[in-house]
């Protein structure tokens, strides 16, 4: 699952539909960094996400489309530029993959893992960001009442 998150989360910085519009390193950051995408993977997994220009990313992600859809966060530096690729170190995966970035459109762009062009995950941008959820109330304390406004009260 490792894996296949860290493909489908660096696969946002990255894009390989013949014809695409190949963007380098540079093109890559303006299209991606900060903005929110969902995205669907060759094997069926999908999910959604947002790549931080510190090279974290946090979404979510369901494998192979079923099942629960998980939080996925992964720490910054995970994503990085080597020469003129975008790659990731995700610990636990004994190689450095990196990827092929494809702009479809104007929203959207193809991600595939370098060497292995089956291995791709397409995204299309999102606009409305999706509320957090809250496992927490606070509950505001009552303001306090001025001397005036209690004489008031008890007339």
């Amino acid at each position: 699952m490792l894996l296949r998150t860290a493909i489908a989360a660096t696969a946002l910085v990255a894009a390989g539909a013949a014809a695409a519009e190949p963007m380098n390193v540079d093109a890559a950051r303006r299209f991606v960094i900060g903005k929110h995408f969902a995205y669907t993977c060759y094997d069926g997994t999908r999910g959604a996400g947002r790549i931080n220009g510190d090279g974290s990313v946090y979404g979510t992600i369901q494998v192979k489309g079923t099942g629960p859809v998980r939080q996925a966060m992964l720490p910054p530096g995970t994503l990085r530029v080597k020469g003129q690729n975008v790659c990731a170190t995700v610990r636990g995966i004994p190689f450095e993959p990196c990827f092929n970035l494809n702009k479809t459109d104007a929203q959207s762009f193809r991600g595939s893992v370098s060497g292995l062009g089956f291995a791709y995950c397409d995204f299309t941008r999102r606009f409305a960001h999706p509320v957090p959820l809250r496992t927490t109330w606070r509950t505001q304390p009552p303001l306090p009442i001025s001397a005036s406004a209690a004489a008031n009260a008890k007339e």
